[in-house]
């Protein structure tokens, strides 16, 4: 790998991170709640290492800016390492947080847009920082490489194998003829969105700070709240429909939404995963709000649903946002949450998770493997809608499934080592790894993440960003090709002795 690519590429994101921080910066200024000079020394700190990046990295070759599907996963993974890393001075120097650790869990939350917390004193913290803890959900949840592209398409390094690398789903979409356009029309859906929520809440009666940050948020599917309670503190309805809705937009992708907007409308609602992402979604209500119902709020119908509509959004697109304390509901409502946890959203979404797409893959998968049971001379491929899937990609999203899968399983047994309760270790995992936040006891929706040890709070940071990769950027520095080292034939293998 071609290291000067990948310092360049890291040097111009430090530097688009730094400009980042003077949003917040200007809340700080406007507030003066003793905030502002940890912002100045962390633009100062992060655009200072990005232009020394460029400059240890200039050529004068600048056909070397086509990357490697290698240095574009290298650029990836790396680039979130050091945007969380960066993004966690500012809550260092301010004292928000007295060790790393719980600062770059909080920032890894913060850009991954999983919405998990340290944090045990949101009201008392600055607007400042409070404002830089939201905008680090809305700027990962779009892709801080995808904005990358889009606002530096003429610096041409490997588009393409950067938009893979990042954008969500078993199959990124590029539905423009260059990656930059597509990224930057992706971007432009995303901020449009953003601006008509943030109307809509302060108009619902939201202060424009809360409204904003909320919306970033709601947008990202990220969970950070201005208030401790989340959603459940404001008790309001109208603000509480808007964010449903809008959760529903951001799990929903992206890509369907620009065809709805340049006339085809139809493609979005005859969309197969859309359609069965709606499905999960009305299903998921219908039966949570009986289980409510029934048991924690009998006879009241329209609590039942007001709470069942948030909670089953709100984990399905794994934005984790609460208005009610679910680790109190039955064990059915329970059990329904923590399953759809590993749902996601569709592919191509703000969403994190396993997502529906690879879900309504693996169902006609074993359903061909059993009706081949019967007709094992039968050809049917998997369709989505009326588009097969070609065998190379359901392969790959039966790998990651498995992989994901394994990956809960070890994370959550080296959790129970660390002392925590069975459910616990496995809500912690699957809300970590899943991008959601809030999990079932120790991690409910009431507590935080503060009393897990700080080997535990590692293991889930690097949870979060395998999760928000979705696992295989992460896992490809553990290839011997990367490391430097390669697998080397034995020249005496018992095969060629025996022969």
């Amino acid at each position: 790998m071609r290291l000067n690519l990948i310092l360049r590429a890291l040097g111009l994101l430090s530097l688009i991170l730094a400009g980042a921080m003077v949003f917040p910066l200007l809340w700080a200024l406007v507030y003066r709640e003793g905030d502002l000079l940890a912002f100045i020394i962390s633009i100062g700190v992060t655009g200072t290492a990005g232009l020394g990046m460029l400059y240890f990295s200039r050529s004068e070759n600048r056909t070397e800016l086509k990357l490697t599907s290698k240095e574009g996963m290298a650029i990836v993974t790396l680039s979130w390492v050091l945007a969380a890393v960066f993004g966690a001075l500012p809550y260092l120097i301010y004292g928000t947080f007295d060790n790393f650790p719980d600062a770059l869990f909080e920032t890894m939350s913060g850009f991954t847009t999983t919405g998990a917390t340290v944090l045990e004193d949101i009201e008392a913290q600055p607007h400042g920082i409070l404002f830089w803890r939201s905008l680090t959900h809305w700027l990962g949840g779009m892709g801080i490489i995808l904005l990358f592209v889009a606002v530096l398409p003429q610096l041409g390094i490997g588009a393409m194998q950067l938009f893979k690398a990042e954008v969500p789903g078993p199959a990124p979409e590029k539905f423009l003829p260059r990656v930059a356009q597509t990224a930057k029309v992706l971007w432009l859906i995303y901020v449009g969105i953003s601006v008509l929520e943030t109307i809509l809440l302060y108009a619902a009666g939201l202060s424009l700070f809360d409204a904003m940050t909320h919306t970033f948020a709601t947008m990202a599917t990220g969970g950070f709240s201005t208030r401790g309670l989340s959603i459940g503190a404001f008790n309001s309805v109208p603000m509480e429909v808007i964010i449903i809705l809008f959760m529903v937009v951001a799990g929903g992708n992206f890509g369907l939404y620009y065809s709805a907007l340049t006339g085809n409308l139809r493609r979005l609602f005859g969309d197969a995963e859309f359609r069965f992402y709606l499905s999960v979604l009305g299903i998921g209500i219908l039966t949570t709000t009986v289980s409510l119902a029934y048991k924690i709020y009998p006879g009241d119908i329209l609590t039942s649903l007001r709470h069942a509509a948030f909670q089953v959004v709100s984990i399905t697109t794994t934005t984790g946002f609460t208005t009610d304390n679910f680790d109190a509901w039955t064990p059915f409502g329970r059990g329904l949450l923590f399953m759809l946890m590993f749902l996601g959203g569709c592919g191509g979404s703000t969403a994190g998770a396993m997502k529906q797409v690879r879900l309504l893959v693996l169902l006609k998968y074993a359903y061909r493997e059993l009706y081949k049971i019967i007709h094992p001379r039968a050809v049917i491929p998997i369709r989505i809608g009326k588009k097969v899937i070609p065998e190379e990609v359901v392969m790959n999203i039966l790998g990651f499934i498995l992989l994901y899968l394994l990956i809960f399983v070890v994370m959550s047994l080296v959790m129970t080592a660390l002392g925590l309760p069975l459910l616990s270790a496995f809500a912690a995992v699957a809300a970590t790894l899943g991008n959601i936040g809030p999990g079932l006891e120790m991690v409910g929706p009431l507590n935080t993440y503060a009393p897990i040890p700080a080997l535990g709070k590692v293991l889930l940071t690097l949870g979060m960003l395998a999760g928000r990769l979705e696992v295989y950027p992460l896992l490809f520095f553990m290839l011997p090709e990367v490391r430097g080292t390669r697998a080397v034939k034995r020249k005496n293998s018992s095969w060629t002795a025996a022969n």
